[in-house]
């Protein structure tokens, strides 16, 4: 089985069995049909996928990974908020008249400050110090930022990313690790989708600068399923499972900035149906 359907099975069973429920408490989320949307919630999930060993895809349901390329790419290599500049509709509850979600995500990375010599974006420090200075502690990006939280759409929920280096002693080489750092997610919709574009940014980094990928550690301060979801995730939690398929990278790429989502494809990839039609909270 692939190691990512079985942490995702692990931690939905904990969430079901051991979650607080959030239902008639003053949440903020709800339904399109104006239904409050209530949760089963668990704080502080840490999960561990060793990107060195397998690509962490789940095949209890296919993910989409060309739109799950596209949207990193919109956040870190193009630092927009601009749906428009987005092929998939994912961000289009946020977006206002002009497609724009506010000083949000790849705003936030673009944001220029002083560093060195210079003047870089929080994406561009990352690629200097992983050339540079590949042992630093202080390799991260964070884009929460409070003074302009109230000219965001939506808050970060993926808002932090930490790397550090480590060396594999029998090749060598050096070896990226990454955290992930995400104050709220919905299981269901976002948890695999963000694990999967982590990990590709995890190997496009890792692939320019000449490191081999390591560990993507995902730490949620909040896990959720929400209340629609429960029997999806019940019927998901008992479906098939198949080997983790192989993620394929165009190795002629050495520039951050190069990279497409023609550049990546999945092989291998044995999965079961897509669910249509899930619901999504705003």
């Amino acid at each position: 089985m692939s190691l990512a359907d079985k942490i995702f099975i692990d931690m939905c069973t904990d969430i079901l069995n051991n979650g607080t429920d959030t239902k008639g408490e003053k949440v903020r989320p709800h339904w399109e049909d104006g239904e409050t949307a209530y949760t089963i919630k668990k704080f502080g999930v840490c999960n561990r996928y060793d990107l060195s060993k397998e690509f962490p895809a789940m095949t209890l349901r296919p993910i989409a990974i060309k739109s799950c390329i596209d949207e990193i790419l919109w956040i870190w290599q193009k630092k927009s908020n601009n749906v428009n500049e987005l092929k998939s509709h994912i961000w289009d509850s946020w977006a206002d008249e002009s497609g724009s979600i506010g000083k949000a995500y790849g705003y936030q990375l673009g944001v220029k400050h002083k560093y060195k010599e210079g003047e870089m974006d929080q994406v561009d420090r990352v690629l200097y110090d992983l050339k540079n200075n590949p042992y630093s502690r202080r390799i991260m990006t964070n884009i929460y930022v409070h003074q302009d939280l109230s000219e965001m759409h939506l808050y970060p929920c993926a808002y932090s990313m930490t790397f550090n280096v480590t060396k594999n002693e029998k090749t060598g080489k050096l070896v990226l690790n990454g955290v992930l750092n995400q104050r709220s997610n919905d299981v269901l919709t976002a948890n695999n989708w963000n694990v999967c574009q982590y990990a590709v940014l995890m190997h496009m980094f890792a692939q320019v600068n000449d490191m081999e990928v390591g560990e993507l550690v995902h730490m949620i301060a909040d896990a959720h399923i929400y209340d629609r979801h429960v029997p999806i995730i019940e019927e998901m939690m008992k479906r098939p499972q198949y080997p983790a398929p192989i993620l394929k990278i165009n190795k002629d790429i050495k520039n951050f900035y190069d990279f497409t989502v023609d550049d990546f494809s999945l092989e291998n990839y044995e999965k079961n149906p897509q669910i249509k039609n899930i619901p999504v909270a705003i």
